[in-house]
């Protein structure tokens, strides 16, 4: 197999995921009426959220150390959410057009921050141009091939059903019935995202050329929508053989939720979406606090020990090349999660010490717009974490956010957070402690959590990397450990938090 290659920048990006709707908003894009109120709960209703909004709050972000943007989708489209496109060549009018996306990249390049896009392939909606027109002309449509029609249904003259009542809608949510049931073959069932036919040679032209068009506008890379539901390796070889044509360095990451290696031999994506670690944190962080409403596929998520969280890592960290486990896009929640805040009881300490994981792991660490300020869930999981962000500083958790800015810092201060070895230290069910270590020429970091339920006393075996006499900087609570034998020692952390302790070796 050839040499591994990923994005020389994602090693060193911090990103900020935005939901476009709901991230801010900018008197200089006019808006239509009939807007949802910005403080109002999240639903299929439109807030008004724009780019323009996102280029006035560049200076917060900065500040905050953020490098990389990731934006949910951005094109025209019918939804709140923008997952079914209509329109893939230009950028949804309420968002500010074409001219606001334009301004924010050359804005955000100005500042070093690089920008990726939501790529939703694998569907379109209802008022996609091609999609409508099979509607209205049925059999006698060009554009017949671009979607998985029912043919039977087309030749016997009745109209397709793409606006099927909610009774029907229910019935066949997630039954795979959307064939029988509409005509044609939606996305988990949905009649307004009618699914592509990718092995048609004009829909796989179309969709390339969509992703070229705006790598040629100025974008840094593709976050892909659900791609393991385009099953064809060949599509996404050539995906990645156009894209990278134009942009080497542009960034390839797949929304993938379970392990991931089919796509992450060098041929296909950079990095996936890392649910699998989340899932991991929210089970060793999140601990006994976790709700019962914590889920994965319809099972509750039950809390890990140390010893099995430090196996999950490990599994994660050797099952990829390690090339692109420095690209995966690590984070804590996302707008398909509810906020990682309440998942764990709205502990803050525990939040904390998953973040603080994110920031000593292999891999680019994303912050889910308004964690940092403690943005609340509300409403539905899911959507509840779209609430629109709140820039009322009076509101906000000011410790919070300082914490978030000072892991950023950290981990933009210490190359060996972000492309050092690493190197397991310590597992302990007992105390539910686990400490590792990044290391990097010279530079070597201790980091160590405590998810017992009481004070722990630092005493870390270091596996040979130091010897006695070595002094450790603790750089989160300040103050020293020392090294003696063959181990680092120093004083109490307590529960439900964790620290950095740095040498030079």
């Amino acid at each position: 197999m050839s040499e591994i290659v990923t994005p020389d920048w994602v090693k060193d990006a911090i990103f900020y995921q935005i939901f476009p709707d709901t991230f801010a908003r900018s008197e200089r894009v006019p808006k239509p009426s009939n807007l949802s109120p910005w403080d109002s709960e999240p639903s299929h209703a439109f807030k008004g959220g724009d780019l323009l909004g996102v280029v006035e709050h560049l200076d917060y972000l900065q500040d905050l150390g953020i490098t990389a943007l990731y934006f949910c989708p951005v094109f025209a489209s019918t939804a709140v959410h923008r997952y079914h496109t209509y329109d893939y060549y230009h950028v949804d009018p309420i968002l500010g057009g074409d001219s606001a996306l334009r301004e924010l990249l050359d804005e955000a390049h100005r500042r070093g921050m690089r920008v990726i896009l939501d790529g939703v392939f694998n569907h379109a909606s209802r008022g996609f141009l091609q999609f409508n027109h099979a509607l209205e002309n049925g059999l006698a449509s060009p554009y017949i091939d671009w979607f998985h029609f029912n043919r039977e249904w087309l030749a016997s003259g009745e109209p397709l059903d793409a606006y099927p009542s909610a009774k029907k809608r229910r019935k066949t949510w997630q039954s795979g019935a959307s064939l029988e049931a509409y005509g044609y073959k939606a996305w988990w069932d949905l009649p307004a995202q009618p699914k592509f036919n990718t092995d048609h040679p004009a829909v796989r032209e179309f969709l390339f050329g969509v992703a070229e068009h705006w790598l040629r506008f100025g974008i840094d890379g593709w976050r892909l929508d659900v791609p393991m539901e385009i099953d064809d390796d060949s599509f996404w070889r050539e995906f990645r053989r156009r894209v990278k044509a134009i942009n080497p360095e542009a960034y390839i990451v797949g929304e993938i939720w379970t392990e991931a290696s089919r796509w992450l031999r060098g041929d296909q994506f950079d990095g996936v979406v890392n649910y699998v670690l989340q899932r991991a944190c929210l089970r060793f962080f999140g601990g006994n606090a976790l709700g019962a409403d914590v889920s994965w596929e319809g099972h509750r998520l039950t809390p890990w020990r140390a010893v099995r969280f430090a196996s999950e890592v490990n599994e994660l960290l050797h099952v990829y090349d390690w090339q692109v486990t420095l690209a995966q896009l690590n984070l804590l929640g996302s707008h398909d999660t509810p906020r990682y805040l309440s998942q764990v009881g709205h502990d803050a300490d525990r939040f904390k010490a998953g973040l603080l994981f994110l920031m000593a792991m292999p891999g680019a660490p994303c912050i889910y717009y308004g964690d940092e300020i403690g943005l609340p869930n509300v409403g539905k999981p899911g959507g509840g974490s779209r609430a629109a962000m709140n820039w009322d500083r009076s509101r906000w958790n000011e410790d919070l956010r300082a914490y978030v800015k000072w892991g950023i810092a950290l981990r933009q201060a210490y190359p060996a957070l972000r492309r050092g070895t690493f190197h397991q230290l310590y597992a302990n069910n007992k105390a539910n402690v686990y400490a590792f270590a990044r290391k990097l020429e010279r530079e070597m970091l201790v980091v160590v959590f405590n998810q017992g339920e009481g004070d722990w006393e630092i005493h870390v075996p270091l596996g040979g990397h130091l010897f006695g006499g070595v002094i450790l900087r603790d750089l989160l609570r300040g103050g020293t450990c020392v090294v003696k034998g063959r181990h680092v020692e120093g004083p109490a952390l307590p529960p439900h938090t964790g620290t950095v302790l740095r040498a030079e070796v």
